[in-house]
């Protein structure tokens, strides 16, 4: 398999006015708003009925593995800086921030936000706290991952070790195969 060297990603954004709907890629896509990650997220921890958080990570890498495989199949990305790449950019791209993939490998990684749309709702919201509150983004890191190499989804555990919504610079992830 030869490697590409596309690391710009292609965005086609399309709003329809009569739906009042966004496609990003042809994909229908609900567009960053930090109010509403940060409430999602407070729901997702308040939930008492089921595991809130996990039901919210895992939707996250569903749905951005799903878009991530479709653009590095429909762009023949097969190169791994330039997979990394363009993951990097489709974060940026709904608007949850900017990432950087700092290690990536078949069995783990390291990921920090340098800057983060969900820390800075929060902070807005309710302050800092001790928790970090990227949900989101630990299932958009394991779709991330699961789609670079090629893996099955619910392959890569991620976890948040330290966030900006707790006073730190960067919040930063860990990545590793299940």
């Amino acid at each position: 398999m030869a490697t590409s060297n596309k690391t710009e990603i292609i965005l086609d954004h399309k709003f329809d006015p009569d739906t009042c709907r966004h496609y990003l890629n042809g994909t229908l896509s609900v567009l960053h708003c930090h109010h509403y990650s940060t409430l999602s997220t407070q729901l997702a921890e308040d939930c008492g009925m089921f595991d809130g958080k996990k039901l919210l990570e895992e939707v996250a890498e569903d749905a951005f593995s799903g878009v991530l495989r479709s653009y590095y199949e429909e762009h023949d990305i097969t190169g791994l800086a330039d997979r990394i790449a363009i993951g990097e950019q489709y974060y940026a791209a709904c608007g949850l921030g900017q990432m950087k993939v700092l290690f990536a490998g078949p069995d783990s990684g390291d990921v920090e936000l340098l800057h983060s749309h969900v820390d800075e709702g929060w902070i807005k919201k309710w302050g800092k706290r001790e928790k970090p509150v990227n949900i989101i983004t630990c299932g958009y890191i394991a779709g991330m991952f699961s789609a670079v190499f090629n893996r099955a989804r619910r392959t890569f555990a991620v976890s948040e070790r330290s966030g900006i919504v707790q006073g730190n610079e960067r919040s930063k992830f860990s990545v590793v195969a299940k």
